[in-house]
Formats: C-alpha cells, sequence, structure tokens
C-alpha cells in the first residue's frame, strides 16, 4: 500500500499537479461542507437555491485562488480591490482555521 501511494504520489509531482488528486478531492469536499456548517446559501445562490442576487454558479472560471481568500478573510479589501460598487455585507471567516479556508477555496474553485 505504501508503495502505491508513493508511486501515485510521485506521478502526481512529475505530472506537476501540486496535489493529488485524491487530496484535491477530498479539500472540495471539505470545502462544500463548510459551505452548508457555515450557511453561505443564505447570501449565495448555487444551482438554483439560495440568493439568486449573489450566486456562485461558474465562479470557478473566472477567479484565482489568492482572490477567494481574500474575499473569505477580508472582504472589505477583496470588494475594495474588485472595485464593486456594492455594499459589502459579507462576513469575514478569518476566524476559521488555515485548512478550512483552503478548503472552501478549493470548493469555489471547482464551481466551474
Amino acid at each position: 500500500m505504501r508503495r502505491l501511494l508513493l508511486f501515485l504520489f510521485s506521478g502526481a509531482l512529475v505530472a506537476g499537479a501540486a496535489v493529488p488528486a485524491f487530496a484535491q478531492d477530498a479539500k472540495v469536499a471539505r470545502g462544500a461542507e463548510l459551505f452548508t456548517e457555515q450557511k453561505c446559501i443564505l447570501c449565495h445562490g448555487l444551482q438554483g437555491k439560495g440568493n439568486a442576487k449573489r450566486t456562485l454558479d461558474g465562479v470557478g472560471n473566472h477567479i484565482d485562488a489568492p482572490t477567494v481568500k481574500l474575499w473569505l478573510t477580508d472582504p472589505k479589501a477583496a470588494a475594495a480591490k474588485a472595485a464593486t460598487k456594492d455594499t459589502v455585507t459579507m462576513k469575514s471567516f478569518a476566524t476559521l482555521p488555515a485548512a478550512d479556508i483552503d478548503a472552501l477555496v478549493a470548493y469555489v474553485l471547482s464551481l466551474k
């Protein structure tokens, strides 16, 4: 089993992936759980549910990880950087553990 994991991991690095696919899948799954736990659907729409004014459908196609992380940890700075005219009412999730922030970022980026 160890050899198989080592083989899979080294293959992912050779292929240019920084994280093996199964680890990334687990991170995205954890991000989806956090999205539900943190009640993000109250302010954001997704797949026809939630707030249609701030839908996240397809957001992974036009946003990068640092920007998602900024929105999660410092929404006011993210809004200023985006020059949005909307009043920013998004709460900061900066108090979440770093692994949870990373999982939420992975999940949002998966929304293509």
